[in-house]
């Protein structure tokens, strides 16, 4: 008996229905299989991190403070990671290409920042600024606290902080000093010691510190507020005259020069620092396993002398979110620093 027509063109409708699905079942679950797999692949590269070179973006030229201590940290997470660890220098327009860099890098944990006070201040001084100081970032250790140095021309006839407080309050309008740029950290730290000591004293602003050592050696430029780092070399030659340290108590770089509360002043202590950023959106993991390494090295006694011998006291005890208050904090009291002073970009 013959089968009708019909019936065969439905049965093969139904077998070509089923064969479809079949095929999708078959492309769903390949690519469930395929996106399993980037997913543990994915898990499987962060528990391996790093399994390449890293870099730490540096937005101050190479011997800078923060270069200095970041080429530190470099050595002892290649020692850890036995991996490359990169310094970019991007130094320029007071910081801005380096830290616009670090804002705008991948965040996958093999591009660091080391930053400083410039990245606050750079936002703060600018009317449209070209990423955000805190909001870009993640903290991930605070490395050092930095020194500021009250640093004079020896031409002065004056030998201690005292007789230089003495000397600047009788001469209204006759002091001038140095820095590294209107807004820079030097301009905000000698704003604030300027408003303690209670005199109007002129702004000379430099491009680099070096030019105005060199002013100040000559005389021409009267005094300065620098990190002890920037400072010291100058200090030591007998350049430069070191008559207080910005900070609570004396620095055991320059234990025989006061603290400036030893002066009567302690409304004019100013001190820096420096640590590691990650990009927004760096995976929490690696940002605790960076953490936990830099404390590491940080604690290290030879690695600890060499912070001291600069100016700095390492900070191993931070935490990532501690940081991110700790900068917090900062922005504010520079905000109001730049408010109150009247501070403006050229």
């Amino acid at each position: 008996m013959k089968t009708p027509l019909r019936t065969i063109m439905f049965a093969a409708r139904i077998l070509r229905f089923l064969s479809a699905c079949a095929w999708r079942f078959v492309l769903c679950a390949s690519a469930a299989g395929a996106s399993a797999g980037t997913c543990f692949a994915n898990t499987q590269a962060n528990a391996d991190y790093p399994v390449k070179p890293i870099r730490i973006i540096v937005a101050s030229s190479v011997g800078a403070a923060d270069d200095f201590f970041a080429r530190l940290l470099a050595d002892e997470l290649e020692t850890f990671y036995q991996r490359r660890v990169l310094i970019e220098n991007r130094p320029g327009a007071g910081g801005l290409i380096g830290n616009k860099r670090m804002s705008q890098a991948r965040a996958d944990g093999y591009t660091l920042g080391m930053i400083g006070v410039t990245r606050l201040i750079t936002e703060l001084m600018r009317e449209q600024p070209p990423y955000s100081a805190l909001g870009d970032i993640v903290g991930v250790a605070h490395v050092a606290s930095i020194t500021n140095v009250l640093a004079a021309t020896r031409t002065l006839p004056v030998t201690t902080a005292r007789q230089f407080v003495t000397y600047a309050r009788v001469r209204p309008g006759e002091m001038n000093y140095a820095s590294l740029g209107i807004g820079s950290a030097s301009h905000l730290a000698a704003e604030v010691f300027s408003r303690a000591l209670g005199i109007d004293a002129v702004h000379v602003p430099f491009r680099v510190a070096t030019d105005s050592f060199v002013e100040m050696a000559l005389g021409r430029v009267h005094y300065a507020i620098y990190t002890l780092p920037a400072a010291l070399g100058p200090v030591r030659e007998g350049r430069l005259r070191a008559l207080a340290v910005m900070t609570p108590q004396r620095s055991p770089t320059l234990p025989n020069v006061p603290a400036i509360a030893e002066v009567g002043l302690p409304e004019a202590q100013f001190d820096s620092w420096c640590g590691i950023v990650a990009p927004l959106g760096t995976p929490r993991r690696i940002v605790e396993q960076l953490h936990g390494d830099i404390a590491r090295a940080l604690r290290k006694a030879a690695l600890r002398a060499r912070f001291v011998h600069q100016g700095a006291e390492s900070t191993p005890d931070s935490t990532p979110d501690g940081f991110m208050r700790h900068m917090q904090e900062e922005y504010l009291r520079f905000q109001s620093i730049i408010r109150v002073g009247g501070i403006k970009p050229e």
